[in-house]
């Protein structure tokens, strides 16, 4: 260590490392003497971090609770967790001017090559929209992956993965990698996901990255193509709407499209994002598209709409309407 303030900061990084310290290990990873760590623990408390120690031919010592924050070094992984974990901060009452704070303050210290990489994933990355907090734990997404997911959005690069599977296992996936076109990182209800299209067959896909397994190398660099878009339904770069879509159908036992006398901005303004996509058909009549888990739920979800409207599909849910019409019209009577 060539100076005393160089040797203290890394000093103070050891020291939060582990819950304890010999005198000599510390000494051994300074590379001083043991007489120069009990100089320099004096100098940290001198500067009001509590440094406890213990007695004995070669002492051990520990960074007690309180006193002044130490300085941290992260590395690359820790600094992108930080720096995540912060801008999804960002929109908690109370806190957001404060994690802002502290991500400039995070971002003004990196070095340049970790800072471009932060960079990529805020760009690449877009929020879905917010719904009821799941109690599902989150699953583990690994900083090396987000940020090479990242710089392929950023690079316009192909990616090789596996898809589905546990990233931490170490067999062979059953089946080739794919070959995808990264766009974006999108986030929603505490998942992470890469809207991509599979060259092998041309769709657009939303990939799981706790289910993806990178495979470099990676691939060349494309030119990139538009999301394909719906009338009414989103922009040609709503990818986070395309997400929320193909997301919340893939789970529906039953699937519905309606058409409502109604502009499709009407009937978007009361659909929530999850339960249903809205296609228009003209200034006066739209399609929407949902689905849920029997004929019951979508029966009641299409009359909170409060608007008139024609079942297109099923014919089982026309029939189940019929139903209830003459219930309640017998109700009413």
């Amino acid at each position: 260590m060539t100076t005393t303030s160089t040797r203290l900061l890394a000093l103070l990084a050891l020291l939060t490392t582990r819950p304890s310290w010999s005198g000599p290990e510390l000494a051994e990873r300074l590379d001083v003497g043991v007489r120069t760590v009990r100089n320099d623990v004096a100098r940290l408390r001198a500067l009001g971090y509590p440094v406890e120690s213990t007695t004995g031919r070669t002492g051990s010592y520990r960074l007690g609770a309180g006193g002044s924050l130490p300085p941290l070094l992260l590395d690359d992984d820790e600094a992108v967790a930080v720096a995540v974990g912060l801008r999804a901060a960002g929109g908690v009452a109370g806190v957001g001017q404060s994690s802002a704070s502290a991500l400039r303050k995070l971002e003004q210290v990196m070095p340049d090559r970790l800072r471009r990489e932060l960079t990529a994933l805020h760009e690449s990355t877009v929020e879905g929209p917010r719904t009821t907090a799941s109690t599902d734990p989150e699953p583990e997404v690994g900083a090396d992956v987000l940020r090479t997911v990242s710089a392929a959005v950023r690079d316009r690069r192909c990616l090789r993965l596996d898809h589905g599977i546990d990233p931490a296992s170490t067999e062979l996936a059953p089946t080739p990698p794919l070959t995808v076109e990264p766009y974006r990182v999108v986030r929603w209800q505490q998942r992470w996901y890469l809207v991509a299209v599979e060259l092998a067959g041309g769709s657009w896909q939303p990939l799981r990255l706790d289910r993806v397994r990178l495979r470099p190398p990676h691939g060349a660099r494309f030119v990139p193509r538009t999301l394909p878009a719906r009338p009414g339904v989103h922009a040609a770069d709503d990818y986070a709407a395309f997400v929320v879509r193909q997301v919340a159908s893939s789970g529906w036992a039953v699937h519905a499209r309606i058409e409502v006398a109604a502009p499709a901005a009407e009937v978007i303004a009361r659909v929530n994002p999850a339960v249903g996509a809205v296609e228009a058909l003209d200034g006066e009549r739209s399609v929407l598209v949902t689905g849920a888990d029997s004929l019951e739920m979508v029966a009641v979800f299409v009359g909170l709409l409060d608007l008139d409207f024609r079942v297109l599909e099923p014919p089982a849910l026309a029939e189940h309407l019929r139903a209830l019409a003459a219930r309640y019209a017998r109700a009413a009577s």
